[in-house]
């Protein structure tokens, strides 16, 4: 009689198990076809979750001052998102257009040629004495100067194709993730209360407070990503303009974007700083050099103090979250870096609490 009851204990056991591995199974398929279909939207969302987050508070505003119209001010702000990205972009195409159109008709008329070098540039130090030399043959003979760098131009020109294509897929993506963040903000109290509802079935009673922070954070990253990059391309801009820069608003233009996508804005600055002394006087070029200089470093000091403004953590737990996020993840790890580094220094200090 035992051994009939221990045989049936393990064919009942037996078939438990099977079936919870079909059901596991089967749930694994679904979740796998699940990230599949949604993986292309990932990143688009992700962007439309976070410009949500960071314009909700002028949401809010806005909708009050334009009597409640909840849809009416969602696509206004997409609207003047859309018109921010995509002007800039129709301006420069526009200027790249016509200065390729101007420079191909002064190579079919022979009419093109460069400017030659000033006797300062030969004086710089390093790179002086070479530099003028290559200008000078370029100014005298264009076609053999091209030919010393012909390796390096087709190199550039792989880059620039690549680029280009990189770029186009980036502000496509970023429409996309604008014209989420309008529908998102409609529905801003609705997402509010279904990200509580999963930080609390996570974390339970901490669930509120980390949703708190997780939204606050992404206010901070994006004062400290955008407000920063806005400060550094006006300077920049002040400074182009003060030297009477050729294409001085581009330039500026170029900065903006160059701060946002978190690069060094010194491979812009440093090419300008050497264009001015080669022009102007030396002290003159010293001068905007010291500016220029400035500017460029101006986001080391700025950008912890407005990134950690209003958020109950060290400066230094989310300047290292967004910066580690960035090299991590890219651009977009700025804000996931930050958060997840936040969250974790939380229940750290949750954990160390309840330990005591």
């Amino acid at each position: 009689m035992e051994n009939n009851n221990n045989s049936s204990h393990t064919d009942d056991f037996s078939k438990k198990a099977v079936e919870a591995t079909i059901k596991i199974g089967f749930l694994f398929l679904l979740l796998s076809w699940c990230f599949n279909i949604i993986q292309p939207f990932i990143n688009p969302l992700a962007w439309g979750m976070i410009i949500a987050v960071a314009l909700y508070p002028l949401y809010q505003r806005l909708s009050m001052a334009l009597g409640g119209r909840e849809k009416m001010t969602s696509t206004l702000i997409t609207a003047v998102l859309i018109l921010i990205i995509v002007g800039p972009c129709v301006f420069l195409a526009d200027m790249i257009s016509q200065n390729a159109h101007d420079l191909a008709q002064k190579l079919n008329t022979g009419t093109f040629s460069i400017p030659a070098p000033t006797k300062n540039v030969a004086s710089w130090p390093l790179i002086g004495k070479p530099l003028f030399e290559f200008w000078h043959l370029a100014e005298t003979n264009l076609s053999e100067a091209l030919k010393t760098l012909a390796p390096q131009l087709k190199e550039m020109t792989k880059w620039l194709i690549s680029s280009s294509v990189s770029t186009m897929l980036t502000i496509v993506q970023l429409l996309i993730s604008v014209i989420i963040s309008g529908m998102l903000l409609i529905n801003g109290k609705a997402g509010y209360n279904l990200a509580l509802s999963i930080s609390k079935r996570l974390a339970g009673d901490k669930g509120e407070e980390l949703t708190t922070l997780s939204i606050a954070t992404i206010r901070g990253v994006a004062r400290g990503v955008l407000g920063v990059a806005l400060i550094q391309s006006m300077l920049a801009g002040v400074g182009f303009f003060f030297a009477d820069i050729p294409g001085a608003g581009i330039l500026t233009i170029l900065c903006l974007f160059i701060a946002i996508v978190q690069l060094p804005t010194f491979i812009l600055l440093l090419p300008v700083i050497i264009y001015v002394f080669s022009i102007h006087s030396s002290l003159f070029a010293a001068v905007f050099m010291i500016w220029m200089i400035i500017v460029g470093l101006l986001d080391n000091v700025l950008k912890p103090i407005l990134m950690g403004r209003g958020i109950d953590l060290p400066m230094a737990v989310i300047f290292i979250g967004a910066v580690g996020g960035m090299m991590f993840s890219g651009i977009i790890g700025l804000f996931v870096g930050a958060i997840i580094l936040a969250l974790g220094y939380k229940l750290f200090l949750s954990w160390l609490y309840e330990q005591s």
